[in-house]
């Protein structure tokens, strides 16, 4: 090998072993090299602002520490996960049993975090006179039986159907547990026109502008100029709206954990990251951001 070529090789090398980032010295005079541990964290847009929230806080107190946030969708945070790219894998449902089986053939073990509550809301715009619907009616607006607002009670108008993309735990969410009431042997799914939006904002949009819209978002991504509707588990009732208090009560049928998963049993700086994260100074954070925190 050339000699400038070994020794632009050995730079490299050196500058790879550094790792870190600049901080003030001792004695505030002149900047050293801080030792860095960078964590990939990466998942569910619905809790993207919250994990970048976290990560913002936590880089304050913890210098040595740099955590990278992306979303992309609870699926791509998972295969991520499995694929060795993300130490964290942000979901808003919990891993698929296909998924846990491709990681451990994967060599990776996904281990399962609960970091906050949610609870999914049904918005639609502020000029429809809809007021409340049961999870049966839900059901079967987002399945195509049900197709104009006069038939829940409305005016008449047909109802445009808007969802998130098929990579979004909260789409899954929403077909398994209300177009599917759980049951995981049934086969329904959203109707052929229901349109597949690839962020919260853009369904909080189209809402604004439309007034036969119907979507359902994270809690935290409700906005004063939309209007949620109350939902009960039937007709019976009792209908109610989703907020901490119905999350924490049981009341509000939509409601729902958020996850984190690593590869393994944390260590090192990621296990004191995810300690932090269930302590209460980020719990404030989850409830600064209109999620749910843990119970102490």
């Amino acid at each position: 090998m050339h000699r400038p070529l070994r020794a632009h090789l050995a730079l490299l090398l050196t500058a790879l072993a550094l790792v870190g980032c600049w901080g003030p010295s001792a004695n505030g005079s002149q900047p050293t090299l801080i030792a860095s541990t960078t964590i990939e964290n990466k998942g569910s847009d619905t809790m993207v602002n919250l994990a970048l929230a976290w990560a913002e806080s936590y880089q304050v107190s913890h210098p040595d520490v740099r955590i990278s946030v992306t979303g992309g969708g609870s699926g791509t945070g998972i295969a991520a996960l499995i694929n060795r790219t993300a130490v964290i894998a942000n979901a808003s449902r919990k891993i698929k049993p296909e998924e846990k089986s491709e990681a451990i053939a994967n060599g990776v073990d996904p281990m399962e975090l609960v970091v906050a509550r949610d609870a999914i809301a049904i918005i639609v715009n502020t000029n429809n006179t809809v007021d409340h619907l049961t999870i049966d009616q839900l059901s079967e607006i987002y399945s195509g039986v049900i197709n104009n607002w006069a038939e829940v009670g409305g005016r008449d108008g047909l109802i445009v159907r808007l969802s998130r993309e098929t990579n979004s735990g909260t789409h899954v969410y929403f077909l398994e547990q209300v177009i599917r009431h759980g049951d995981s042997q049934d086969t329904t799914l959203f109707a052929p026109e229901t349109l597949l939006l690839p962020s919260s904002e853009g369904i909080s949009a189209e809402i604004r502008q439309n007034p036969n819209a119907i979507g359902y978002d994270g809690l935290g991504y409700v906005t004063p100029d939309l209007k949620v509707v109350a939902v009960a588990r039937d007709a019976s009732g009792p209908f109610e709206l989703p907020s901490a208090a119905t999350v924490e009560s049981g009341s509000y049928p939509l409601s729902r954990d958020l996850y984190m998963y690593t590869a393994g049993e944390p260590a090192g700086q990621t296990a004191a990251y995810l300690q932090w994260i269930l302590g209460p100074d980020a719990q404030a954070i989850v409830t600064s951001l209109g999620f749910v925190p843990l119970q102490p």
